[in-house]
């Protein structure tokens, strides 16, 4: 998780082999205030239902397919851009 404004990172959590993000989320058992709004990527889908203030970005369809505002002003965008940064530099540590 990070924070939208000062973009740090609140906390994380890891596992070995493929495991999906939102099965990570729901085994990690990590509680979000109901007044924090939880922007997520698409592999959350289904987190509306444990945390009622959350977002997923559009998704583009063959007869809808997104703008390129969209794109750029998707923060859920943004944050899978920082955290595929943050994740090359904790395996390049390694």
């Amino acid at each position: 998780m990070i924070d939208k404004k000062t973009r740090q990172v609140i906390c994380t959590d890891f596992s070995n082999g493929k495991k999906h993000d939102f099965r990570l989320f729901k085994e990690s058992k990590i509680l979000i205030h109901p007044k924090v709004k939880a922007i997520t990527d698409t592999g959350y889908q289904g987190i509306q239902k444990i945390h009622n203030n959350s977002e997923l970005p559009k998704k583009k369809s063959k007869k809808n397919p997104l703008t390129n505002l969209d794109l750029i002003s998707s923060l859920a965008f943004i944050i899978l851009i920082y955290l595929n940064q943050f994740r090359k530099r904790s395996i390049s540590s390694l």
